[in-house]
C-alpha cells in the first residue's frame, strides 16, 4: 500500500489549504465563538446569581465546554466540514480520501483543538501545519482529515470513472466499513490514472488493489469481471452511500416514516377472491348474536365473586 499512496494526492482534485487561509478561518471562527460565549456567560451569571459559589463555578465550566468545544464540533458535523470561517475563506474539512467527515472526525479535531489552538494560542497548530506536507495540524493527523480549498480558479477535478452499467448497484449489500481510508485513497488514485499507465502495470496494480478490497469485504467480484471494473463499482457504491448519508432528508415532526423506513410486513397480502362472470351466490343473511344468559351468582358483571 505504501508504494501506491504517494505524496502527490492532487490526483483527487483536492488542493490542501495552507497556514494563512487556515489562520484567517480560525480567527473568524474564534471571534464568533468568543462573542457567543461572552453573551451566554452574561446570561448564565444573571440566571445563577442566587446559587452558591461552587454551583456557579460548575455552571461556568459547563458553559465553557458547551460553547467553545461542543458548538464547534456540532457545527463541523452538521455542515460537513464548513464552519463560518471556512465558508468565508472557501475551505472545507474532508477525509483523507476526499469524502465528507463524520462526527468522530469532528470530535477528534475538536478535542485536539483544545490543546493546539486554545491552550497554546495556535502555536502548536502553526508549527504542525508548517512541518506537514499538506498543511495538516495534529487534529487532522489523528482524525484522518484534510482541510482543502474549495474555491480554486481554473481548478480541474479528475473524477473517478463510473462503473459499467451492468455493475451499478451490484454491491449494494456489501459491508465496506472494514476498508481503511488509505486503501480508498489508493483505489481512487489508481482509477484516475489508469489510462496513463502501461496496460501490464495497470492490470497488476488493479489486481493487487482488488485483492486487498476483497480481503476486507469478503465479497469477490463476479466471474469474468475485470479488477478495474470491480474497483469502479465498489468506489461508486461507497460514493453513493456517502452522498445518501450526507444529504439524507430530515423527517418532519410526527412523521418518522422517512427516518425509520416503512413498517415491517407481517406476511404477503391476501388477494381478494375473483368471481367469474356467471351467476353470483346470494350474500349470507345477517344473524344477530345470541343473547347471553346472566351469570349463576346473580351479578351483572359476568365474573365470579371473590372468594
Amino acid at each position: 500500500m505504501s508504494d501506491l499512496v504517494t505524496g502527490d494526492a492532487v490526483v483527487l482534485g483536492l488542493r490542501p489549504a495552507r497556514v494563512p487561509s487556515r489562520a484567517l478561518a480560525v480567527s473568524l471562527d474564534a471571534f464568533v465563538y468568543v462573542v457567543g460565549y461572552v453573551i451566554v456567560s452574561l446570561g448564565v451569571v444573571l440566571a445563577t446569581a442566587s446559587l452558591d459559589e461552587a454551583a456557579r463555578a460548575a455552571v461556568q465550566v459547563a458553559t465553557f465546554l458547551l460553547v467553545l468545544i461542543g458548538v464547534p464540533i456540532a457545527v463541523e458535523t452538521l455542515s460537513h466540514g464548513r464552519s463560518l470561517g471556512k465558508l468565508a475563506c472557501g475551505l472545507r474539512v474532508v477525509r483523507e480520501d476526499g469524502g465528507p467527515i463524520r462526527f468522530r472526525h469532528a470530535l477528534v479535531r475538536g478535542a485536539m483543538g483544545v490543546v493546539e489552538l486554545q491552550m497554546t494560542f495556535g502555536a502548536v497548530a502553526c508549527i504542525a501545519s508548517l512541518v506537514s506536507e499538506r498543511g495538516r495540524r495534529l487534529g487532522d493527523v489523528f482524525g484522518g482529515t484534510l482541510v482543502i480549498r474549495e474555491r480554486v480558479p481554473g481548478a480541474r477535478m479528475t473524477p473517478v470513472p463510473p462503473p459499467p452499467p451492468w455493475l451499478a448497484g451490484r454491491f449494494a449489500g456489501v459491508d465496506l466499513s472494514a476498508v481503511p481510508d488509505g486503501l480508498w485513497l489508493a483505489v481512487r488514485q489508481y482509477l484516475t490514472r489508469m489510462n496513463q499507465l502501461d496496460p501490464t502495470t495497470g492490470a497488476a496494480m488493479a489486481a493487487k488493489l482488488a485483492d486487498e478490497v476483497v480481503a476486507r469485504t469478503g465479497t469477490p467480484p463476479p466471474a469474468g469481471v475485470p479488477a478495474a471494473a470491480y474497483l469502479m463499482a465498489v468506489v461508486h457504491e461507497r460514493q453513493t452511500r456517502d452522498a445518501a448519508r450526507a444529504f439524507r432528508p430530515v423527517a418532519p415532526y410526527g412523521d418518522r416514516s422517512a427516518a425509520y423506513g416503512p413498517p415491517a410486513a407481517y406476511g404477503p397480502p391476501v388477494a381478494a377472491p375473483v368471481r367469474g362472470p356467471g351467476p353470483q351466490p346470494p350474500p349470507a343473511p345477517y344473524l344477530p348474536p345470541a343473547p347471553v344468559a346472566p351469570p349463576a351468582h346473580g351479578g351483572g358483571t359476568g365474573f365470579a365473586p371473590p372468594a
